[in-house]
């Protein structure tokens, strides 16, 4: 799941640019002795993925310690191969994703090849990284740096310029929604193709298993909730390092007939989920715009969230969801109330469904334009670095 909202608005954008796609990869060699680290060593040089080619250089990253280093890492490992391809096909713009480190290697990409910058926040590398020291001036330098800046939420915006970016070098643009791939299907029918019980009310979690998504909050809410649900189900979609914990925690509370750990699905697969499930669940402790809210509002589900950065953006009524402080007490009083009620759904798939990716990418395309005002518009090739 990771990823897939940077490469949505690059399929969005394709009708209107020329793109091509440099992700660099940390390297690592090809010996088994880290999980983790041993996946990236694993990953091709270049591969076509989804109609793109995309390039994977490698740069060195020192774990933990090192952090500070990973940004003129990446842009040293990637020099060589952005140069050979703008010697192949000229680009005009280079379009980067998350401040730091991608940030820092393309504006100094950006100041070699003499190529405008713009470069999207999307959550912790505003929320989270500045609060390292030796980070903070180096995402100063890239937002003072960069062409233009895109925020996806007003909440990672205000963040930004306290940093000390201009707030007129900030245009907050949210992730979108594939409103036809999400869209509401007959819950009973997503039910047994899923094997999922037809007389049950369903919650339903998507993410990756981690203590940031708060799954933990969830699972000790339904252990609350059991008691005046009895056949409540929640459902959690992903897996993770902290799948083993989570395991733990259902069978010491004893929920075992409550919670299914479904593990990762593909992405094309979530819309059975969404439509399978009466009620959405999301207790993150930070996120700067959720993808899986909108998709789950796409399937005219309700939605409930803890009220952290982008998400009051998105459930922007009680009419479409419920926003909660991190605690299982609330989301079990959330659930009871959201289980209880009758909703429109109609109403909240149309709210998502304002937010399409077509729509973001033509204020993408806007922002483009900005930066290339008074030099004329040439034919945009961006780079994803």
């Amino acid at each position: 799941m990771n990823g897939n909202f940077v490469m949505e608005r690059m399929r969005y954008l394709r009708p209107f640019a020329d793109l091509f796609v440099v992700a660099p990869v940390p390297f690592f060699p090809r010996i088994p002795l880290n999980r983790r680290w041993y996946e990236f060593s694993q990953v091709p040089y270049h591969e076509e993925l989804s109609g793109f080619r995309i390039d994977h250089p490698r740069y060195l990253v020192f774990p933990k310690f090192g952090m500070a280093t990973h940004g003129v890492s990446m842009f040293l490992g990637s020099f060589a191969q952005v140069r050979r391809r703008s010697i192949e096909a000229p680009f005009d713009l280079i379009d980067a994703h998350f401040i730091y480190p991608d940030g820092l290697a393309a504006v100094m990409l950006g100041a070699m090849l003499g190529k405008p910058v713009v470069i999207s926040a999307r959550g912790s590398d505003i929320n989270q990284v500045p609060k390292f020291n030796t980070i903070r001036p180096l995402i100063r330098k890239v937002l003072r740096r960069a062409d233009a800046l895109i925020a996806v939420s007003q909440s990672l915006k205000d963040v930004m310029v306290d940093l000390g970016c201009p707030s007129e070098k900030v245009t907050v643009i949210g992730n979108g929604v594939d409103s036809v791939k999400f869209s509401p299907r007959p819950r009973a029918e997503m039910r047994l193709r899923l094997g999922l019980p037809l007389d049950r009310p369903i919650l339903l979690s998507v993410g990756h298993l981690t203590e940031r998504k708060g799954f933990h909050v969830l699972i000790d809410a339904i252990g609350q909730l059991r008691h005046k649900q009895p056949d409540v189900l929640l459902c959690i979609v992903g897996d993770g390092v902290y799948r083993s914990r989570l395991e733990h925690q259902i069978r010491r509370l004893g929920v075992q007939d409550h919670v299914k750990l479904v593990g990762a699905r593909d992405h094309s697969e979530l819309y059975m989920w969404y439509s399978a499930a009466e009620v959405f669940c999301l207790a993150s402790s930070r996120e700067g715009w959720a993808n899986v809210l909108l998709e789950a509002m796409a399937c005219g589900i309700p939605t409930i969230a803890t009220r952290v950065w982008g998400a009051p953006e998105i459930v922007v009524s009680d009419a479409f969801g419920i926003l909660v402080r991190r605690s299982a007490a609330e989301f079990t009083h959330a659930a009871e109330q959201a289980l209880s009620r009758q909703w429109n759904h109609d109403a909240i798939r149309e709210h998502a469904q304002r937010h399409t990716w077509e729509n973001v990418a033509q204020r993408i395309l806007r922002v483009y334009s900005e930066v290339f005002a008074g030099g004329g518009a040439p034919a945009i090739r961006p780079i994803k670095s």
